[in-house]
């Protein structure tokens, strides 16, 4: 995904100076939540005491969103978003995340794994009441594979026949795109391959229906820069539709009536608060103005851990922080300075002294544990080794070699850990690295046109499966922006693909890892978990690898 592209970091994220030895927050930011949701004797209640008692969520998100298109949005918490406005053919049970019916009642699948026969409900309906039709799926999937819309994740429906030939030109007429729909409630999907995920991919945002009249009229069905997205003119069928978005303040979601499951939602309104200072975010919790926080500041944990236990929440979570290298420039194009700068970098005093949030050292990509899979070793943290290799590639001391540049987004977890990496291969390798911290917005397209030397990032599972985390990097993924390319390691995730024997499919997983961390145009750092604050309120908020929490399923109590 995910990328999950930019999550603002550890702790989902990460961000705030290290505490002093021995500090503590003051009294008042440990009130437990009973005293936070106390009625407020002589202020207006808070958004937490107001929302318990209307049933309204008030959750921080980390940045801006760049888009409510579910077509187009990469981040976290813009897929996060979509969910709650959008629903696919399957949706995900609150608890373990498996598929479970959506707008589709049923499915039946081939013998042969191939093929896929979805039966829609019958009413099954849009924000404004017109009926959600097989067709409209046709039409979303055949938008998401237009070039022209210039999907980021278009590639997560190549597993349906002929649409990787279709996305890139090779074929024009869609009718031979595996995907019709002989009646307004059936839907055929046709698969190029068997693939065991794929039920669970259809509740991804790159899969859901999207409205086609509404979007045509305000320009292009596959023109990227239609500007339908916003309140008054998106139309969605998820649980709630959208009604208000003031930039960099609040986006607001309101239950929708004609939801087809509107009777099971017991929220009335989810309203998400784009805070990209971590600080700031921990602080509107403090003052009862968040019921969630979307991360939280390198450190505090240990506070809360300690201080106010009930607010605080660690749960496992599929999220691998790492280094991109943008292969193409001088001196990252030699894969013996990238393992270098990897090998130079000590993980664990990385999430023991600097994150301080329950994350682990990681040297590989892929998460150990997804779906029985275990990484090969990749590359260990050795700081002699690392000199030697430089001595090799012709710099020894770091004699030669430029200061490179490291973008960053605008977070306070991030650019602790930037610091820290900035100072290991100053001393270890005698490197100078510049920091360049920009907004969310600006680092997404500066990674997408590859203007950046080295990029601080992290991937987020999109499914329970090593594919992934080991996707994203074939020279044709739009998602790669190392630009490096390796037609061994395609080969190897395409055979991965075509292979139905689980140990065996992880077998060539691992052969495909180890040959993406011995080329090194990604530098793994550490396995995230999710730290965040949460009021006692909140419940129906599960722990799950993927950090899904489908919003129909939660409630606040007061």
């Amino acid at each position: 995904m995910i990328p999950a592209d930019l999550v603002t970091p550890i702790i989902r994220p990460t961000g705030h100076r290290p505490q002093a030895t021995g500090y503590r927050l003051p009294a008042l930011c440990l009130l437990s939540a009973a005293l936070l949701t106390a009625t407020a004797c002589t202020r207006p209640a808070s958004n937490v005491q107001e929302g318990n008692q209307t049933q309204v969520l008030h959750r921080g998100i980390g940045a801006e969103p760049a888009s409510l298109d579910p077509h187009l949005v990469t981040t976290v918490a813009e897929i996060d978003m979509i969910s709650a406005l959008f629903e696919g053919l399957v949706t995900e049970d609150p608890v373990d995340l498996h598929p479970v019916p959506g707008v589709a009642e049923s499915w039946e699948a081939a013998p042969d794994g191939l093929g896929y026969t979805f039966r829609l409900r019958a009413n099954a309906r849009w924000s404004n009441g017109d009926p959600l039709t097989a067709g409209d799926f046709v039409a979303a999937w055949r938008r998401m594979l237009t070039p022209s819309l210039g999907a980021e994740n278009a590639g997560m429906l190549y597993l349906i026949e002929n649409a990787e030939a279709y996305h890139k030109g090779a074929i024009t007429d869609f009718s031979q795109v595996g995907v019709s729909a002989p009646d307004p409630r059936t839907l055929r999907v046709r698969l190029d391959q068997p693939a065991p995920h794929f039920l669970a991919l259809l509740s991804h945002a790159a899969w859901m229906p999207v409205h086609r009249a509404s979007i045509e009229a305000l320009g292009g069905f596959a023109d990227r820069a239609n500007p339908w997205a916003r309140p008054g003119t998106l139309v969605g069928n998820g649980p709630f539709r959208l009604e208000s978005w003031a930039p960099n303040q609040r986006i607001v979601a309101v239950k929708s009536d004609n939801y087809w499951d509107a009777a099971a939602v017991r929220l009335n309104a989810v309203h998400f608060h784009p805070i990209e200072s971590l600080d700031a975010e921990e602080r509107a919790f403090r003052t009862g103005q968040l019921h969630l926080t979307y991360a939280l500041p390198a450190g505090k944990a240990e506070v809360y851990r300690s201080d106010a236990p009930q607010l605080l929440r660690t749960d496992r979570y599929l999220d691998t922080y790492f280094l991109r290298a943008n292969v193409t420039r001088p001196f990252l194009n030699d894969a013996r300075v990238r393992r270098a700068l990897g090998m130079a970098i000590d993980r664990t005093a990385l999430v023991d002294r600097v994150l301080r949030g329950g994350q682990t050292a990681a040297s590989a990509i892929t998460p150990p544990g997804a779906a029985g899979y275990q990484p090969p070793p990749g590359i260990p943290s050795d700081p002699e080794a690392a000199r030697r290799l430089l001595t090799e590639a012709g710099y020894p001391g770091g004699a030669g070699l430029p200061a490179f540049e490291l973008l960053l987004p605008n977070s306070e977890n991030l650019r602790l850990i930037a610091e820290a990496l900035q100072a290991m291969w100053r001393t270890e390798l005698g490197v100078e690295v510049r920091l360049a911290t920009q907004e969310a917005r600006v680092v997404r397209a500066e990674r997408a046109a590859g203007n950046y030397q080295l990029l601080l990032y992290d991937w987020v599972g999109d499914f329970v499966d090593p594919l992934t985390f080991l996707e994203p990097w074939r020279s044709d993924s739009a998602n790669n922006h190392t630009r490096w390319a390796n037609a061994d390691y395609d080969a190897a995730i395409r055979e991965a693909g075509l292979t139905l024997d689980a140990a065996q499919r992880n077998t060539i997983y691992r052969r495909a890892e180890t040959l993406l961390l011995e080329h090194a145009p990604i530098i793994p750092l550490y396995y995230n978990v999710h730290a965040f604050l949460i009021q006692p309120s909140v419940r129906g908020w599960n722990p799950t690898l993927l950090d899904h929490h489908p919003y129909k399923h939660v409630w606040l109590e007061p």
